[in-house]
């Protein structure tokens, strides 16, 4: 196996990694500012006012988003075995 092809398998890696996270982290995100910017408008402090509707943000995504990333992480994990004959020559 050459450099470039464990490169490519590394970035693959990564590209799939990023595209699995990004819709969870982008939601809390989102959850995050809108109740930092209300926070903020009502004078509210509460550090602990922010988990709960990340939490659930990020439980909601993974009820519409499960099916597609469990698929996406299958393919590309039957993907990475079918390459296993050819990294062991």
């Amino acid at each position: 196996m050459s450099i470039g092809e464990i490169t490519a398998l590394l970035r693959g890696g990564i590209l799939e990694v990023l595209f699995l996270a990004a819709p969870l982290l982008l939601s809390a995100l989102l959850v995050g500012l809108i109740v930092a910017i209300f926070q903020a408008t009502t004078s509210i402090q509460e550090q602990t006012l922010t988990f709960v509707p990340k939490i659930i943000a990020i439980l909601l995504v993974l009820g519409f988003l499960g099916g597609w990333m469990f698929t996406s992480l299958g393919d590309y994990t039957v993907q990475l075995f079918k390459m296993i004959p050819r990294m062991a020559r």
